[in-house]
């Protein structure tokens, strides 16, 4: 396949037809840059739209800027320039009412080491939960998603990277966010662990209502996962659309080799 110009991408904004329904916009990133210390440019003017109900999947190479995207919207790094609105909400003006409707889940989230996997679920439900009820069954759902069977009473310090993974997946999800932010979902999981991973996001996406934004290397996750996908190189959107529209219009039969035509050949996944 061809190199494609990046100029030339193509842009399906409008997912109501696929999700069946008209939509409000859940995330609406405008004009995004992001210039670290060094001059080093990770955003260039970033747009892109997450509607209600949607799974929406981020995707580019290493230092593309997809986790300084996340970190954005989560509201845990300040753009350089532009904005984001969560939910209507400006990054920039409150913050703190976004982060009451959102859960992120960080690539490289680690834990209380020195707790057990139930202690620190617990912990997390009276973080996020007032009334002891909402508690119960947040720690109740937890550990179902997390399924560490007798593991949930040993400390995290002795969990495989799998294992931890599991672990703070399941407090992201049992907490029924309006917008759950996924940063390598399924890192570190086998592929068994993945599949089920991956049908519990749908699950909640279709059962709930849980807006999911994520990121992943994993080209067949997105594409199993994902309403739309947008893909990012250098800072800046060269594509996004439903997957299947993207093979259709660039010949391919899977979501990597989309990705090798509108990006080049040389661009390492």
């Amino acid at each position: 396949m061809e190199k494609l110009d990046l100029l030339n991408f193509f842009v399906f904004q409008d997912p109501s037809p696929i999700l069946g329904r008209s939509l409000k916009i859940a995330v609406d990133v405008k004009n995004l840059v992001k210039v670290y210390p060094g001059n080093v440019v990770a955003l260039r003017g970033l747009n892109f739209k997450v509607f209600e109900g949607e799974i929406y999947g981020l995707i580019g190479p290493n230092g593309a800027g997809k986790t300084t995207t996340l970190r954005i919207i989560a509201t845990l790094l300040k753009p350089t320039s532009g904005d984001v609105r969560v939910f209507g909400i400006s990054v920039l003006s409150d913050p703190i009412k976004i982060r009451r409707q959102i859960a992120y889940l960080p690539e490289d989230a680690g834990g209380y080491k020195r707790l057990t996997g139930r202690e620190f679920i617990e912990l997390m439900a009276r973080i996020r939960f007032k009334e002891s009820r909402d508690r119960e069954e947040y720690v109740e759902e937890a550990m179902r998603i997390a399924d560490l069977k007798e593991a949930i009473d040993r400390r995290i310090e002795g969990y495989s990277k799998g294992m931890k993974r599991r672990l703070l997946l399941a407090t992201v999800l049992a907490a029924k966010p309006k917008l759950a932010i996924l940063d390598e979902p399924t890192s570190g999981l086998d592929v068994l662990q993945s599949l089920k991973i991956r049908e519990v996001i749908k699950n909640y996406n279709k059962t709930y209502g849980v807006t999911v934004l994520l990121s992943s290397h994993n080209m067949l996750e997105v594409e199993f996962l994902s309403h739309r996908v947008g893909m990012i190189f250098k800072g800046a959107m060269v594509a996004e659309g439903p997957p299947k529209e993207l093979k259709e219009l660039s010949g391919a039969s899977n979501l990597e080799e989309v990705f090798r035509f509108f990006i080049g050949r040389e661009v390492a996944v």
